[in-house]
């Protein structure tokens, strides 16, 4: 943590101190001795393996520095470690940050008090760990897009044609069972109904478009077609709450961002006239930014398993073990 040093004392305009380690006889000395306006910043509790165990001596050893804990790690507010969750049983009071407590508010509200109608768009490569997510979003949304590398695992479902598509035969049969869940529930789960399809997985690739019906084989589709961007532009123009997790297609290659660019831009207006936009997860959050609209967005997630299981419905465990939240 020493290059965080003078950055923080910068920042903060008070006197920075920094110890070599997170517990200990010496630290506790340290942080003893600390006058009124004065930091102590330790070092990285990873460096002790009990950390991520969520190890009690190390909760412990951290608890013997404070009287008080704010957290506001929200990216790892999901995992139950010693500076997450154990800490806090030693402590007088524990309490959110300023972060966590606008992450809260704004996945737990998206999902639990939304202003309908409530949009989910869901993309990435594989269903399989979007699972969790979208069986809990049917029971909670009134539209659901899906695009990315996922889709092609429900037109198998669905008798189609994949082509060199990336499918998880596995998952097949459960992405059937999503669509039926979907039906039954009345949400509109809304697939794409075309594609960008390339002869390889590289941006100088062969590209052409197809209907899902009609990929060819020895083709992959990577990108979502224009077809369906107008169809998903639609949907999110009548919606007032929108939460956008994994690109659309594989946008870090220029011939196959126009879908997930498209999104972006389309999040961006909603937000302008009123919608409450979020966006997690690593890849869509990173996608957002590239296309120039991160700052133009209700609330960009820190954190990408925490804001999936947020979605999810679970409790994190770093929140669950505070006072006050």
């Amino acid at each position: 943590m020493n290059p965080v040093v003078e950055p923080l004392k910068a920042l903060l305009g008070v006197e920075v101190k920094k110890v070599d380690d997170c517990m200990g006889i010496e630290v506790e000395k340290a942080a003893q001795s600390l006058t009124k306006s004065q930091v102590l910043l330790l070092e990285n509790t990873r460096f002790h393996k009990g950390e991520t165990k969520n190890d009690p001596i190390l909760s412990a050893g951290l608890g013997k520095l404070a009287d008080y804990f704010v957290m506001d790690a929200f990216g790892t507010a999901h995992r139950a470690h010693s500076s997450t969750e154990g800490v806090t049983h030693h402590m007088k009071f524990s309490a959110a940050g300023f972060l966590l407590d606008k992450e809260l508010k704004y996945l737990k509200g998206a999902v639990d008090n939304p202003v309908r109608p409530l949009a989910a768009i869901v993309g990435g490569a594989k269903v399989s760990t979007k699972i969790p997510v979208i069986e809990s979003l049917i029971k909670k949304c009134d539209v659901i897009l899906l695009g990315g590398g996922m889709i092609f695992t429900f037109y198998q479902a669905l008798g189609y044609k994949t082509g060199a598509s990336i499918v998880e035969q596995d998952m097949v049969e459960l992405a059937g069972k999503l669509m039926e869940q979907a039906k039954d529930a009345g949400v509109k789960l809304i697939l794409p109904t075309d594609v960008v399809l390339a002869d390889k997985f590289a941006a100088e690739a062969n590209i052409k478009h197809s209907k899902v019906t009609d990929i060819d084989d020895g083709w992959m589709g990577l990108d979502i077609g224009p077809e369906t961007i107008d169809t998903f532009l639609k949907e999110i123009e009548q919606c007032n709450t929108l939460v956008f997790n994994g690109p659309m297609g594989v946008f870090e290659m220029a011939p196959f961002a126009k879908g997930t660019f498209a999104i972006a831009e389309a999040l961006a207006k909603a937000t302008e006239r009123g919608a409450t936009t979020i966006v997690g997860g690593g890849d869509a959050v990173a996608a957002v930014n590239q296309a120039g609209f991160g700052d133009k967005v209700s609330h960009i997630s820190t954190g990408g398993g925490a804001s999936l299981e947020l979605l999810e419905g679970k409790d994190l465990p770093g929140v669950a073990a505070l006072t006050d939240v």
